[in-house]
Order: structure tokens, then C-alpha cells, then sequence
């Protein structure tokens, strides 16, 4: 017998978070033959998420729509999809191990009374048997773990599963209204977002980082023209965001962001165990530095010794001769 999956879908900038779709393929594999998917999504504007979301195969997408609900607030975004969660009484409650997925998902445990499972990258067997995989100790060990009672909660790492495939059945639309709790404790007020915030480190494929080897905010700009190139994110060590390099929104490790491209470019990057603990689950590392001992060349996959300010160009340079010869 099939299980009753809700996903907690997510958008950015009227645009579906891929993790969505990552969170709907987990929903799928979860709710097993006769089993029945239902998603979420709340925001400002959601339609044209919306739209995105109801491309892929599920019984219906429910819409709760505001204009207090434009920027992630824990206890608006609770009261929207309290309803939700009580209406369809899910066996399996399914977010991304994002910012507010990570706020979320306990709210709904607690509501539920539902053991919670965090940070999944992997998820094997069906029914009773399945287990989750999550990395523990900074990344350096994983453990599996099971339900041995519902409901569940699960909330998985993006870049870890793999997204939804898109089908011609378009899912039913249903709009929900919403109204503010009362009273509210918590209000936010504004949102700024730092200029050039154009992508997602956690969600990007392509991932330059640059670490204290850079040695200025200047010397961050053909990382960034790299990044961009490869159709990428820019990201950077603890050591660069001290140092004054670039701005702590980029910065990954333990205590920043934990990224898991396909593909991860270290430049100046020594691979303290802080920031290994947020990228050493890339798929495939490069790692640049002059120091042919630096810790970062134990776990890349492939190593440049030499000065990151003439390896970056040059390659930056052999990219573009590549991209024009395949598009000419």
C-alpha cells in the first residue's frame, strides 16, 4: 500500500527552486505503487512556480498566496501550510535542507508528533525497509538511518537526488486563502539583497571559490569571470570573508554554506577541516595553489600547483576558445 507524500516546495524569484524537484523525485520513490503526492507552494506570487510544479506528475499543487507571505516568515509560513498538512494527513512530509527548510521542517514534526530525518543525500528501498543517508562529523562520516514510526519528516541536501523529469500530465492548480495568525511575534521588516546575488551556491553545478591565496576583493574578479563562463556560483573559505575579500554570503564550510556541485574549483584554497566540512561532497574537485602540501590536494580529484592569477586565466581562456568552436 502506497503512502500519502506532502511536499514543501520552495521558489526564488517567482522561479521553482530545483530542489523542489529534487524534494517531488524523493516523493515519488516514497510513496511507492497506489501511493499519492501532494505539494505546496507559498510565497507572494506563485504562480508561474506554480505552473513549473504542476508539470510534473502528482495529484495536486496547493497555492497559498500573500502579499505578508512575499518574504519567508516561520510563523506565516507555518499558519499556510498548518491547514494543508491537517487536510491531507501525510504519511511523509518532504522539504529541502535549505535556510527555511531547515527552520520549517521541525514546526511540522512538532504539529505531526513525526520523527525528523535532516540533510538526506540518499534514499534506498521502499516500504518499511526504506533508510536515509546522511553525512555526520563535518562531512567525514555518514550514517543510515530508518523510521520505526510514522509520520516522517525528511529534509534532503540539494544537489544529492536527482530532480524530477518533467511529464505532459499538468497536475490541478488549487488556490488556498490565507490569513495572518494573531497574534504575530515576529515580523520581517526588509530584505536586502547584496548586488550580483544572481545564483544559488547551494543549488549551482559549478562552484569557483577562492580562499586566502586571492589576496584581495580584486583579486576575487577572474574567479568571477570563471564562475560566470561556467555558468556558476562564487563562492569563498572563512579565511577570504575575514580577511575582507568578498562578502559572508559566499562563504562556505561549517559555519557557511555546504555546497555539493558537480563540479568544485579551489583557488587559493588550503582545505582547513571547517571549510572542507561545507564542499568535500562535490562530485569532482579541482584544487589551485602554489603550496603543492596544502591540505585541499588530499581530497581533489585533480590538482594544479602554481599561482591561481596565471592558471585562471589561461584557463578562463582555453573555455572561451572552446565554447566559440562548439557554437561556431
Amino acid at each position: 500500500m502506497g503512502k500519502t507524500v506532502l511536499v514543501i516546495a520552495e521558489q526564488k524569484d517567482q522561479k521553482l527552486r530545483q530542489v523542489s524537484l529534487e524534494a517531488l523525485a524523493a516523493a515519488r520513490q516514497l510513496a511507492g505503487d497506489g501511493g499519492n503526492i501532494v505539494s505546496v507552494l507559498v510565497g507572494g506570487h506563485v504562480d508561474a512556480a506554480a505552473e513549473q510544479l504542476a508539470d510534473h506528475d502528482q495529484s495536486q499543487v496547493v497555492c497559498v498566496a500573500a502579499d505578508t507571505l512575499a518574504s519567508y516568515d516561520a510563523e506565516r509560513y507555518f499558519a499556510a501550510v498548518q491547514p494543508v498538512v491537517d487536510e491531507v494527513k501525510p504519511d511523509v512530509v518532504i522539504l529541502g535542507h535549505t535556510a527555511s527548510g531547515r527552520d520549517l521542517a521541525p514546526k511540522i514534526a512538532c504539529h505531526l508528533d513525526a520523527g525528523q530525518v535532516s540533510d538526506v543525500v540518499a534514499i534506498e528501498g521502499t516500504g518499511a525497509e526504506v533508510t536515509f543517508k546522511r553525512p555526520i562529523y563535518a562531512g567525514k562520516a555518514f550514517e543510515t538511518k530508518r523510521f520505526l514510526a510514522g509520520p516522517w519528516v525528511v529534509t534532503i541536501r540539494p544537489n544529492n537526488l536527482q530532480a524530477d523529469a518533467k511529464t505532459g500530465a499538468a497536475a490541478p492548480i488549487v488556490k488556498r486563502p490565507y490569513a495572518d495568525p494573531a497574534p504575530i511575534r515576529t515580523q520581517v521588516v526588509n530584505v536586502q539583497s547584496k548586488s550580483g546575488d544572481t545564483r544559488d551556491l547551494t543549488e549551482a553545478k559549478v562552484v569557483v571559490s577562492g580562499g586566502r591565496g586571492v589576496r584581495s576583493a580584486e583579486g576575487f574578479a577572474p574567479l568571477a569571470e570563471l564562475a560566470e563562463l561556467l555558468d556558476g556560483a562564487l563562492g569563498a573559505s572563512r579565511a577570504a570573508c575575514d580577511a575582507g575579500y568578498c562578502d559572508y554570503s559566499l562563504q562556505i564550510g561549517q559555519t557557511g554554506k555546504v555546497v555539493t556541485p558537480d563540479v568544485y574549483i579551489a583557488c587559493g584554497i588550503s582545505g582547513a577541516i571547517q571549510h572542507l566540512a561545507g564542499m568535500s561532497q562535490s562530485k569532482l574537485i579541482i584544487a589551485i595553489n602554489k603550496d603543492g602540501e596544502a591540505p585541499i590536494f588530499d581530497i581533489a580529484d585533480y590538482g594544479v600547483v602554481g599561482d591561481l592569477f596565471e592558471i585562471i586565466p589561461k584557463l578562463t581562456a582555453k573555455l572561451r576558445e572552446k565554447i566559440a568552436a562548439v557554437r561556431s
